[in-house]
């Protein structure tokens, strides 16, 4: 019989399923708050801090070769008081710590290990330790060893190192948050950037490791509309068909992974995140609405079944998961997602749709092969349809249905095995961040499933998360929630959506409130940026009362880039300025560094564009039980920085309708009035005239 494990205080009834596996392991962890700290402070010892996730294959590989270690932790707790942090509950505390951690080694990640004094400064640090010294690594025991006896025989040197870090972690907040003034060639300098760091043979941008970057794809493309310039589109659209052909999109059960250690998209590090998977499914579909390309609806349907397929009952009940596991144990890496040939031949046999299959997912190519496990491959689409009926021989109609039919019985055979874990926290940013790409999917692929899923959802977060007084909790149902400004910024944005898609006021309403929030609970007035956390009178240590203002995309839509571009939207459907102006101070905040951010800060520079660039504004004037034609119309077709309004016959021109658009209009009805900046093209009746205006129009 093994020993009982001892369970540690706080983390066993935990919300978080990463901190309630911390429970049964050895080391005596704390939960992270001001109790943990006070302890070491009375009893002298430094704090080891381990930051992970659920979902990360590291934190559980540094799980059981370490902390799962009885002697590892027997010296853990025997010089250090431990403290485990799930980095999707606390954002905010990763983030400081990262930064510290990344100023130290020039790198970052899961799981982060960082050595603090009791007053939670951080003296070393760093990421994934081995344990033994391996590759140029120095083990974790000798690590804990030589920090412990640095603490008790040179704590002037740790004192030192705290003052040099935090000195350096200053001067990068300066240098990151420098004001400026907002110019729209900050735009144009962005895409040049981007044009330059784009993979012309794989697509994406720079190479190995690939990240997938939504927002500048977004960007890219507004500006193809905006200049008619072809070469953004290219970019646009040949790196979202090579991330779709790629091992990072999912060819059985859909959705993305993380991110590729390949330049060719092929490899991916296997988790599913909500921050990629939201972003992706909203640029796949606009970029769809534009191009027509079925291969982009195909993967667009294959995020919004990956929800629905991994958590049916909280997707019917409203809601998305945070993310899906890497692995289902420490000890694999990717065999739940990855195949050998003779897995495949015992799935499908060794007829047609083994020989096809076997072409059209590479399995015959090196480039999928696995690094520790070459017989295991990653599927991608190595060959596509008509070239494996070419090579085959066969019809290319016989060959769709057999990788139709492959692809079924493959994912079957897949669902059969040990799974990878699905957090069904519901974190509220991310939550609205996944239903604004199914808001996107709704009106650009006329996916009504996705429509009715993102109205739960979004419905949901504001029952469960909306505290009136306080703000929206950062998990919800859970009052001892943090609060923080992505998850303000990202609801705000997808209440706006979803007026837009159903022009019901509540949304709006809803969108009004949490803005006004981050107006009283966020605002940082030296700067006029906001702050990414809201003030605790209790926080457990300085350095969560520093300010923080987060603008890169990281790879979460930023939080000062998206609150700026909510409150400018709400200025444009509103016609309150108070919004307006609080987005000019986020915009003056960074335009300094803007130069500098240049594509990581493309969600902060979507919002310059929505300030700079002329906004077009839809009214549409039918009634609703007419069929809803045009507005149908309008919210299918994609343009940029465009506000959609719909206004019933004889009703007055809604507060902030353009005062040139609200002169022009009557009561007649179906009728819809376009106006980009100043200019307003002609009222039209019809829904093919007014796609064509929205697509010629250029005011």
């Amino acid at each position: 019989m093994s020993e009982a494990r001892p369970q540690a205080p706080g983390l066993a009834g935990s919300p978080s399923p990463f901190l309630r596996h911390g429970a049964g392991q050895p080391v005596e962890w704390r939960a992270w708050g001001a109790a943990a700290f006070a302890e070491a402070v009375a009893a002298d010892r430094p704090v080891l801090l381990d930051i992970g996730a659920v979902w990360c294959h590291w934190c559980h590989v540094m799980d059981a070769e370490s902390y799962e270690n009885r002697e590892t932790a027997a010296l853990i707790n025997r010089h250090f008081l431990p403290v485990k942090v799930d980095r999707d509950e606390r954002p905010d505390v990763d983030a400081r710590y990262q930064r510290a951690v990344q100023m130290m080694t020039g790198q970052g990640g899961w799981p982060l290990t960082a050595f603090l004094t009791p007053e939670g400064e951080v003296f070393y640090g760093g990421t994934y330790f081995p344990p033994e010294n391996a590759q140029g690594r120095p083990s974790f025991r000798r690590v804990l060893q030589e920090v412990a006896r640095i603490w008790a025989e040179n704590r002037a040197r740790v004192l030192e190192s705290t003052r040099s870090i935090q000195a350096r972690l200053d001067e990068y907040a300066r240098v990151e948050a420098e004001a400026g003034v907002p110019r729209p060639a900050l735009i144009t300098d962005a895409i040049e950037d981007l044009a330059r760091a784009f993979d012309p043979r794989h697509g994406g941008f720079g190479q190995a490791p690939k990240f997938p970057n939504p927002g500048a794809l977004d960007l890219l493309l507004d500006h193809s509309l905006d200049h008619g310039e072809s070469r953004a589109r290219r970019i646009v659209a040949e790196t979202l068909s090579a991330m779709g052909r790629g091992g990072i999109f999912d060819q059985l059960g859909g959705g993305f992974h993380r991110y590729s250690v390949d330049a060719r998209w092929i490899i991916p590090h296997f988790e599913k995140m909500a921050g990629d998977n939201g972003p992706l499914l909203a640029t796949c579909a606009k970029v769809y609405g534009v191009l027509g390309d079925p291969a982009l609806a195909e993967v667009a349907g294959g995020i919004i079944d990956h929800y629905a397929d991994i958590a049916p009952d909280l997707v019917a009940a409203g809601g998305f998961p945070a993310s899906q596991d890497a692995d289902y144990g420490f000890d694999n890496d990717g065999d739940y997602w990855t195949w050998t040939d003779a897995e495949l031949s015992a799935t499908l046999g060794e007829g047609v749709e083994y020989r096809v299959a076997r072409l059209h997912f590479g399995l015959d190519d090196s480039a999928g092969a696995m690094h520790l496990d070459p017989a295991r491959h990653v599927l991608f689409r190595a060959v596509e349809t008509a070239e494996v009926a070419r090579r085959l021989g066969i019809a290319h109609v016989e060959t769709q249905h057999a990788i139709a039919g492959a692809r079924a019985r493959l994912k079957a055979a897949r669902d059969r095995r040990p799974a990878p874990l699905v957090d069904t926290t519901l974190f509220s940013g991310w939550v609205a961040l996944v239903a604004s790409g199914h808001i996107d999917a709704a009106r650009y692929l006329g996916r009504d499933d996705a429509r009715a899923r993102a109205l739960r959802a979004l419905d949901r977060v504001w029952r469960e998360g909306w505290t009136g007084d306080r703000g929206l909790l950062h998990r919800l149902g859970d009052p001892a929630s943090v609060l923080l400004l992505e998850d303000h910024a990202l609801a705000a944005l997808a209440f706006i959506d979803a007026f837009e898609l159903t022009q019901e006021a509540d949304w709006l309403d809803r969108a009004r409130a949490l803005a006004d929030c981050l107006a009283t609970g966020f605002l940082d007035a030296g700067s006029g940026a906001f702050r990414d956390r809201a003030g605790e009178p209790d926080a457990p240590i300085a350095s969560l009362e520093r300010v923080l203002t987060p603008i890169t995309d990281a790879p979460t839509p930023s939080g000062n880039g998206s609150a700026a571009l909510a409150l400018l939207r709400l200025a444009t459907l509103t016609g309150d300025e108070r919004y307006g102006t609080l987005a000019d101070g986020v915009l003056r905040a960074f335009a300094g560094s803007a130069a500098r951010l240049s594509g990581s800060a493309a969600t902060w520079l979507k919002a310059l564009a929505w300030r700079t660039l002329p906004v077009t504004t839809v009214v549409v004037v039918e009634d609703a039980r007419g069929g809803g034609l045009l507005l149908a119309t309008a919210l299918a077709t994609y343009r940029p920085r465009t506000a959609v309004l719909r206004l019933r016959p004889g009703a007055p021109a809604p507060r902030g309708t353009p005062p040139e658009l609200a002169a022009m209009m009557s009561g007649e009805a179906p009728r819809a009035y376009v106006c980009s900046g100043r200019a307003c093209a002609a009222p039209v009746e019809e829904p093919a005239d007014l796609r064509r205006v929205l697509r010629e129009f250029r005011g």
